[in-house]
């Protein structure tokens, strides 16, 4: 029987199902989605009974195997997600989508109590994002519901939730701890003062490693269960542990997310305006972090042009970097694009394409877009002399985006990886024993180095 690793990887659509092998090659996958169901508001919210009953029926099918001996597990998931539990070990509430709005009067409120929202951004390292920040959650918890708040006694986060499902250990986590919560204080390297004044130090378990491991007799067999640990910090841990010098990770797809796990400084005012939080490390250290809505925005404009020009709406995904294209737009660049989920100061009040054609229209989109992504690159390194920089996710793969990005960040060494298990990957390696080599990336994440185009 071949000694795996089982992780359970949970997105908010698809829930995945690996194991890898000593050598962190995947041997076996599947995946489910699983339709909302709704919170007692009407907002839409993770089925996590549907959840619970699917984790547990593919564990103990796959325990049972003849091919596949299982020796340990964990959980990678989406963060910004409390699940609340009684003295019974019971939910209590729906798990509230981060995406429900939140009273402002409750947000007012706490303000109000707790220090101007810039201070309060600066020390939490999260910026004022209503229920995506979950320490927000418990606030409007205890305050618009104090019946229901009255029962709970451990409020979960959701991968160690889905940790206790095998253990019936309630603990913390410092990587969902971290994330935009504002529930930490990153000067204190503790929880935040507000955290004591409103008493959840008392519902929140205690905090661990998320390198930690429960051994287990589970079902009869020896396991090694994890704690679980958030979906972005583990897509950075097979880079930290296997790069020996400083680099920026650049996490593309609807959101694009520049981090920065090499920071040392306390987020500035500056930063915070500039849309920059703080994620952590699974040591507890803060990774900077710059997010852009570039994903979610190139859809859009492409969905547009593509409309414009009268062309299928995957003509984009085979357009190359064409250098006379790009020298030609340059000649009299200036932005064109009205942003729907940025806001610039430099772009126009509509969009006026002058342009005939839909590759030119393309190239100038995406130098644009690529000008902000450089910029966030650079809110995300402040002051540290950081020369490597990796991409990955939806963009890795547009060459121009690519293209342009070598060209307009010529200091740094660009280097593209290609893998849909980064998370996944994460959490196998939180708690394993052994060391990755700088050969991992190369062997495991189809990395390719690229140079910048020569000016002529």
């Amino acid at each position: 029987m071949k000694k795996v690793t089982a992780i359970f990887d949970i997105g908010k659509t698809n829930k995945k199902f690996f194991l890898f092998d000593a050598d962190y090659q995947e041997v076996y996958r599947e995946y489910t989605t699983f339709d909302t169901i709704v919170d007692e508001d009407g907002h839409p919210t993770e089925d996590l009974k549907s959840l619970q009953n699917w984790l547990k029926s593919v564990f103990d099918r796959i325990l049972k195997s003849d091919k596949y001996n299982i020796k340990a597990i964990n959980f990678s998931t989406y963060g910004a997600s409390f699940v609340h539990l009684d003295d019974n070990g019971d939910v209590v509430t729906p798990l509230y989508n981060y995406t429900k709005p939140l009273d402002s009067k409750i947000t007012s409120s706490f303000y109000d109590k707790y220090g101007p929202e810039e201070e309060m951004a600066v020390s939490t390292g999260s910026s004022n994002d209503g229920m995506l920040n979950s320490g927000m959650q418990l606030y409007w918890l205890k305050h618009a519901k104090p019946e229901v708040f009255k029962k709970i006694r451990y409020s979960l986060h959701l991968p160690q939730y889905i940790s206790y499902i095998f253990t019936g250990i309630p603990i913390s986590e410092y990587t969902s701890i971290g994330c935009h919560t504002a529930l930490w204080d990153f000067s204190k390297k503790d929880y935040h003062t507000w955290v004591y004044a409103e008493g959840f130090h008392e519902i929140l378990p205690p905090i661990v490693s998320t390198e930690t491991s429960i051994n287990m007799n589970y079902n009869g067999k020896r396991i090694k269960i994890g704690v679980g640990i958030h979906d972005s910090s583990a897509a950075l841990l097979p880079y930290v542990r296997s790069i020996k010098k400083k680099f920026i990770l650049v996490s593309t797809g609807t959101w694009s997310i520049a981090l920065n796990p090499f920071s040392d400084h306390l987020l500035t005012k500056d930063d915070i305006a500039n849309n920059c939080i703080n994620y952590m490390r699974i040591n507890g250290k803060p990774v900077k972090s710059a997010r852009l809505f570039l994903g979610k925005e190139y859809t859009i404009q492409v969905k547009k042009l593509s409309d414009y020009f009268k062309v299928s709406e995957d003509y984009h995904k085979s357009i190359k970097f064409d250098y006379n294209t790009y020298f030609e737009i340059l000649q009299n660049m200036k932005p064109i694009f009205r942003w729907e989920g940025i806001v610039t100061e430099t772009m126009p009040k509509e969009t006026k394409i002058i342009y005939d054609n839909f590759v030119h229209a393309y190239h100038h989109l995406m130098i644009e877009l690529v000008w902000l992504q450089v910029d966030s690159i650079k809110e995300a390194t402040g002051d540290d002399n950081i020369e490597k920089l990796y991409i990955d996710g939806g963009f890795s793969d547009n060459d121009v985006y690519i293209k342009l990005l070598t060209h307009y960040l010529r200091n740094m060494e660009l280097r593209t990886t290609d893998s849909s298990l980064g998370s996944a990957l994460g959490a196998a390696i939180a708690i394993s024993d052994s060391k990755l080599n700088s050969k991992f990336l190369k062997k495991n994440y189809s990395l390719k180095k690229h140079v910048p185009f020569i000016i002529k």
